[in-house]
């Protein structure tokens, strides 16, 4: 009976047993449910506690796998206990009784063993829960690698625990012994198990039954927790983004309405733009007239302007323009003082200067290169803030946002106007003038930004313009460098600082400033280095002083006065300033505008006096050279010569009207024949003189005339009286006398006028339709109404043929070769070409001798026997020669046919019946209608020329002029000479001395 209780105590201590380890596994497998689930949801959420679960997550499931197999040893080794019990059922009363006893021994030792370690691992999980979440992160960060099963898609990083792996290795190692040490069930005495010893295990039973369900009541606890929380922040998240999406469509909403609202606005500002263009042009026309008027109503009166007396920095400033304007080559250098301010582009060189003005005057561009080229700007003190151009009238309120904008379109508009084609930048100084209380007077220069690459869109060579353009002005001796560099960037990536070391290695005349320094406390990591830098110890070129400015924040479009609150309020708090790595005075750019001011006047108390100097004794050098070079001169510069040159161009067009009417129909009958003789004579003429009647020749005549008429003849009328106009003006210019001061000194520029207003110049449109009605109506009338007519046409047909017929001669000389009197006294021979046309002609006129009414072509027989004839003399000549020969020799002996005939018409007047010729002296009648034709087209073209077109043309010269005028480029180029350079010198080095020497003395007594 008392094996068969402990035999059923074993049976009962196995299944407690397995069941505590299917629990444990099964606790296990739901650690690692919640560590993925918490991983799932770390990823999604991005939640610290999340993380922490995870992390809990993986510690309860190393402990788990640790009971796991420890508890796993428990069963098998009772699962081994039990078959020796079985087997001793058939054993000896006393071996089962010892073996019982064994077993109850080992089975007692196996179950204290697994309450140690519960209690262990009841002391691991409170020992977590004690950590901070730090050194639980640390603890856990550094584990052990656990084989867990992972889910197909996820791949979770175990965590392992030093310490939990060391002590559970040690229990795993301890039982380990314990179940294997040897068991001998002889040896074992038999002890018959009391009721204490039944309640301790059964209390024992309780207490571990009552652990694991509080474990897992624990582990429920906690897993409900972390999935209340998934599902919070789930909630949350898709509340949020349902929250996204009504702003998202919010915002679609507002975009389109702004876009609608957007093109409305630009289509009312485009017709706005559209009335303001149309009433600015009325308004600027008005102003033109009147502007016409005051200069009449000036030019003509003697009245006398009052003056205003200039500003000291304004008669300063009147001194650089002057030179500003001279060329590269002039002779004597610009040492006079001014502040160039050089950096790299976007280092803040214009917003430097604007907080100097204390206005936004120049155009924003960020990140790309807005100053195409050099501006000064002249500061000087005023009552109101206003800006305005050199030679310019308008003045801008700066205190006005709208004018302001202008101002700074104006100054990128010069800027564009000034490039030339294929320039990026130019050197071209745009001045500006700015006055308004509490500006420091001082002339500054803001050059453009010194670049490192050449991007799209810029010339080739822009970087080294930009760099020579910088070095032109730090040439000066006298030149003060404000030097500016950005303070956000690296103080190694500066390519300015190396430009100006080179041309001020002492730093005698270099302020340094740096810009953007709130940028450069908020990014910098080493604060020393700005300390370096406004020491002068970072880089290697050397400055009077040392400043620091902050000239906006980033790409806000700020008012100044905003930038200076705000440079103000920076620099009060600022951590620099605080570390004493920057000086109060080295501080915001009024401390900087004091500065550059006070070095500008002592750098020009200092040099103005020796400037003037210099240009006293280039005066003197000058009037001496003119002296002795151009003596009893009068000394002219190139504006005054042009004023002489205009009016010498305007006098040789109102000579035009000096020619009489009969000087004008003359040139004009001549040059018009000239053009069109070839067309009467040649076509018209020979062409109707084949006509065996007189009808038949009228009628081919009629249509003729008709058809040139209509197509061609007033046209190339309207033409040569074009030529005629401009060969007549150009005769007067070229014959004109010239008085010995001006000698051929305007012959370039009234050659350019006159090339120029030929292209111009166009014959008015109207007088083709006149002229062509004129001339119709002239070569119709074919009545000649007296004898002195008849007579005139009949001299002008005999000229006319005369001159046709030496033209002929000449044309068959040049083709039979030279006569034999040329040869005997030239000694020259025939080629044999022209043998073959002499022998040729011999045989035609034999023709033509035969028969003196012979038809302008040959037959084919003729030409047979011509050629077979010259084969019977041993010339063989081939037909085209015959027949280019006979053409030549039928128009010479036709028009000495037709003058003979026209010295017979002259008794013809009356009895045309008596001509001897087929046409009856028609031919006569064609040149009458041709010389009519001449004289009423040349009379017309005459009133249009006197009336209409040199009217024209003086006002197209007058406007050219006018236009010239203001062109420099090309004053130099058709005015020139040694004269001219002369003089022109001499004017610009007197009229810099004066204003120097009245500059001296303001600044004398300014002192």
């Amino acid at each position: 009976m008392k094996i068969r209780k402990i035999y059923l105590f074993s049976n009962r201590k196995k299944d407690q047993c397995r069941t505590l380890s299917e629990k444990m596994y099964c606790n296990a497998k739901k650690s690692l449910d919640t560590r993925y689930r918490c991983q799932v949801a770390m990823n999604r959420q991005g939640s610290t506690f999340t993380r922490k679960a995870a992390s809990k997550g993986s510690k309860w499931m190393f402990i788990a796998a640790s009971g796991i197999g420890a508890m796993k040893l428990v069963s098998n080794k009772i699962e081994e206990t039990h078959s020796d019990v079985s087997q001793t059922l058939s054993a000896p009363y006393d071996a089962v009784i010892n073996g019982l006893n064994s077993v109850a021994m080992t089975a007692r030792s196996y179950s204290d063993q697994g309450r140690s370690y519960l209690e262990k691992m009841d002391e691991i999980r409170n020992s977590f829960r004690k950590m901070d979440v730090e050194t639980a992160k640390d603890v856990l960060n550094a584990g052990v690698e656990v084989s867990t099963p992972q889910p197909p898609s996820q791949s979770l990083k175990p965590i392992e625990e030093p310490e939990i792996k060391k002590e559970a290795t040690a229990i795993q190692k301890q039982m380990q012994e314990i179940l294997e040490s040897p068991v001998l069930l002889a040896e074992v005495v038999p002890q018959p198990l009391g009721a204490h010893e039944l309640e301790e295990k059964e209390r024992l039973i309780e207490e571990l039954a009552s652990l694991q369900k509080e474990k897992e009541m624990k582990h429920l606890e906690e897993l409900g927790r972390l999935s209340q929380e998934i599902e919070d922040k789930e909630l949350e998240m898709r509340e949020r983004e349902a929250a996204v999406s009504e702003e998202k469509e919010r915002l679609k909403e507002e975009l389109a309405e702004a876009q609608n609202e957007s093109h409305r606005t630009e289509t009312d500002l485009r017709k706005e733009l559209l009335k303001l263009q149309e009433s600015y042009k009325r308004e600027l026309d008005r102003i033109r007239g009147e502007n016409e008027q005051l200069k009449f109503l000036v030019k003509n009166s003697n009245l006398k302007t009052s003056t205003v007396k200039k500003s000291i920095i304004d008669m300063y400033a009147d001194v650089l323009d002057t030179l500003s304007d001279n060329d590269s080559t002039y002779k004597i250098q610009d040492h006079l003082p001014r502040i160039v301010v050089v950096g790299d582009q976007s280092a803040g060189k214009t917003s430097v200067l604007e907080m100097i003005v204390r206005a936004r005057i120049f155009p924003r561009g960020h990140g790309e290169m807005m100053t195409r080229s050099p501006v000064q700007v002249t500061l000087g003190e005023g009552n109101r803030h206003t800006a305005q151009f050199n030679g310019d009238d308008r003045v801008y309120d700066l205190s006005c946002e709208a004018e302001l904008k202008e101002l700074r379109l104006a100054v990128e508009g010069r800027m564009k106007k000034a490039l030339k084609p294929g320039e990026t930048v130019t050197s071209e100084v745009i001045s500006l003038t700015v006055k308004g209380p509490g500006l420091h007077r001082m002339v500054l220069v803001d050059l453009p930004g010194i670049i490192s690459t050449e991007t799209r869109g810029m010339m080739p060579k822009t970087k080294e313009a930009l760099t020579e353009m910088a070095a032109k002005f730090m040439r000066n001796p006298n030149a003060i460098i404000l030097c500016v560099q950005d303070g956000s960037i690296d103080a190694e990536r500066s390519n300015v600082t190396n430009i100006v070391q080179a041309h001020d290695p002492k730093g005698k005349r270099t302020i340094f400033v740096l810009t953007k320094v709130d940028l450069a406390e908020q990014n910098m990591a080493n604060p020393t280095r700005v300390k370096k830098i406004l020491e002068g110890k970072l880089f290697p070129m050397k400055a009077l002083g040392y400043y620091a400015v902050v000239t906006g924040r980033g790409p806000q479009d700020d008012s100044v006065e905003t930038i200076r609150a705000y440079e103000e309020d920076f620099f009060s708090r600022s951590k620099l300033f605080r570390s004493g790595a920057m000086r109060a005075s080295q501080m915001s750019t009024n401390n900087l505008s004091l500065a550059v001011s006070d070095c500008f006047w002592k750098m020009v108390s200092d040099s103005v006096e020796q400037q003037a100097d210099n240009f006293k004794a280039a005066r003197y050098n000058l009037e001496a050279e003119w002296r002795n070079t151009f003596s009893g001169i009068r000394e002219m510069d190139r504006n005054d010569l042009f004023e002489k040159a205009k009016d010498d161009i305007l006098d040789d067009i109102a000579a035009l009207h000096k020619s009489t009417p009969l000087e004008w129909e003359t040139l004009l009958q001549e040059n018009l024949w000239e053009k069109i003789h070839p067309k009467v004579v040649d076509d018209i003429y020979l062409g109707a003189a084949e006509c065996t009647t007189s009808s038949n020749f009228n009628t081919k005549v009629d249509i003729a005339l008709k058809d040139w008429t209509d197509d061609k003849l007033p046209q190339i009328s309207i033409n040569v009286g074009w030529q005629t106009l401009f060969k007549q003006l150009e005769t007067i210019m070229t014959t004109k006398k010239t008085d010995r001061e001006i000698g051929d000194l305007f012959q370039p520029l009234k050659a350019n006028v006159l090339e120029t207003v030929k292209a111009q110049h166009a014959w008015q449109s109207t007088a083709l339709k006149r002229l062509s009605v004129i001339q119709k109506n002239a070569l119709e009338d074919t009545a000649v109404t007296n004898k002195m007519q008849w007579d005139n046409s009949i001299s002008f047909m005999e000229r006319i043929l005369k001159e046709r017929i030496d033209f002929a001669n000449e044309d068959l000389e040049k083709c039979i070769g030279p006569s034999w009197t040329e040869r005997w006294t030239g000694w020259r021979s025939r080629s044999p070409l022209e043998s073959q046309c002499v022998a040729a002609k011999n045989e035609l006129q034999k023709l033509l001798v035969a028969d003196e009414t012979h038809g302008k072509h040959l037959e084919n027989d003729e030409l047979t026997t011509v050629r077979r004839n010259l084969q019977t003399q041993g010339v063989d000549v081939p037909y085209e020669i015959i027949c280019t020969v006979w053409e030549k020799l039928y128009k010479v002996t036709f028009l000495s046919r037709a003058l003979s005939s026209a010295q017979q018409c002259r008794k013809a007047f009356y009895h045309r019946n008596i001509a001897c010729n087929a046409v009856e002296c028609n031919d006569v009648v064609l040149f009458w209608r041709a010389t009519r034709m001449l004289e009423t087209t040349c009379n017309a073209l005459r009133l249009q020329i006197m009336n209409t077109e040199a009217q024209r043309l003086e006002q197209e010269v007058k406007q050219y002029l006018e236009e010239l005028s203001r062109d420099e480029e090309n004053k130099k180029k058709l005015i020139t000479g040694k004269r001219v350079d002369l003089a022109e010198e001499l004017r610009k080095v007197r009229s810099i001395q004066d204003k120097l020497e009245l500059f001296i003395a303001e600044l004398n007594k300014d002192q």
